[in-house]
């Protein structure tokens, strides 16, 4: 599990620009945990904004069975 990538992709709500991230388990625990959802910033307007894990990351969201 430690080589495995997860992908966060999100769309910001203000101005529509879209963003990936691709972290590794490790970096994914770290930064957003087993937490529902994801607080997000855009790198185009900078607006900040929240996003769920489940269609952000379906991957992450399965592996760390957020939904229970």
């Amino acid at each position: 599990m430690a080589n495995k990538k997860y992908r966060i992709q999100t769309a910001c709500p203000q101005c529509g620009c879209s963003g990936l991230t691709v972290l590794s388990a490790e970096e994914m625990e770290e930064r957003y945990g087993k937490l529902p959802n994801a607080d997000m910033e855009c790198g185009e307007c900078m607006a900040k904004f929240q996003t769920e894990m489940k269609t952000a990351c379906p991957e992450w969201d399965a592996d760390c069975k957020l939904k229970e």
